[in-house]
């Protein structure tokens, strides 16, 4: 009898199939994960009760954009395009930008510059003030230049500053403070110039900063994680670039509230699964009794 050669599938029928059904399930979630998901664009609303919120400010909606990553796979400007017409099109008053506008390298990307970029953030601000913070990669990528080209399309940058906004009746504080690892972060520097009792959201890229953010801060607003890009039934997200408890959504502890947004491109590997690219839509409301909820 001759030996047996070697298969790469089994010899049993029943055992063939399973081969054949995982192999096709593998596949599928691979084009998902590489090629379905990233391209996609999703508005999620959620609704907070934060601490010292004002009567005057109750239901103040706000629109969060993290990690646009521009030139990272399926993300180049004409999706920025389709972002910006989605924020011109909320009934959000303003919008936060929490860093990461630029890639460093990623995956089959193409690296669009800040000065690129930015002109087609101009039709948004236009039509409402966006504010934002740097990220790491923006630091990688020369941070000045990044700041420069964005406070040319008329986006008002705060690196360890507060600035007072009026949204309607709503007066407010925004205090945006550096990015940890590429930054001095002065967090006391930046709450300085917060002058009276006004409400105040601390804006910054890293969420590894939220436990030094003093209570003063009715909410802290954060993204760099991208959700961990991969988040896998039962399993969860196997890599963070921060602490596992600040992968992505809201969060209170210690008595204060912090929000990370998923964001919307990727780095180093261009992979999304079960975390598709998001606007945040924020509706910030006085601390009730019930809990925090979110509606998909």
């Amino acid at each position: 009898m001759s030996p047996r050669g070697w298969r790469p599938w089994p010899r049993n029928p029943w055992l063939q199939r399973l081969f054949v059904g995982a192999t096709l399930v593998a596949l599928g979630c691979l084009a998902w994960g590489f090629f379905w998901e990233p391209r996609q664009l999703v508005e999620r609303d959620y609704d907070f009760a934060l601490p010292h919120w004002s009567r005057e400010c109750e239901g103040l909606r706000l629109d969060v954009v993290a990690d646009l990553h521009t030139g990272s796979p399926h993300n180049g400007l004409d999706k920025l395009d389709q972002i910006v017409a989605r924020l011109i099109a909320s009934d959000a008053p303003a919008v936060l930008m929490a860093g990461d506008y630029v890639i460093l390298s990623v995956l089959g990307g193409t690296y669009i510059s800040a000065d690129q970029l930015a002109p087609h953030l101009k039709p948004l601000t236009a039509r409402k003030p966006v504010y934002a913070v740097l990220g790491n990669h923006d630091w990688w990528k020369d941070g000045g230049k990044v700041r420069a080209a964005l406070e040319s399309a008329g986006v008002v940058v705060l690196e360890d500053q507060a600035r007072k906004v009026e949204l309607g009746r709503c007066t407010l504080w925004i205090v945006g403070i550096g990015d940890k690892w590429e930054t001095r972060h002065d967090i006391a520097g930046a709450f300085a110039g917060v002058s009276d009792d006004a409400p105040a959201i601390a804006l910054t890229h890293n969420p590894d900063l939220f436990p030094e953010i003093p209570p003063r801060a009715s909410l802290t607003i954060a993204g760099h994680t991208h959700g961990g890009q991969v988040q896998l039934p039962w399993l969860g997200t196997p890599v963070v670039p921060a602490q596992m408890r600040y992968a992505g959504g809201y969060l209170v502890e210690d008595g204060k509230s912090l929000f990370v947004s998923t964001g919307i491109g990727t780095s180093i590997l261009p992979v999304r699964f079960g975390v598709p690219p998001e606007i945040s839509r924020l509706t910030l409301r006085a601390a009730a009794r019930e809990p925090a909820r979110v509606t998909r």
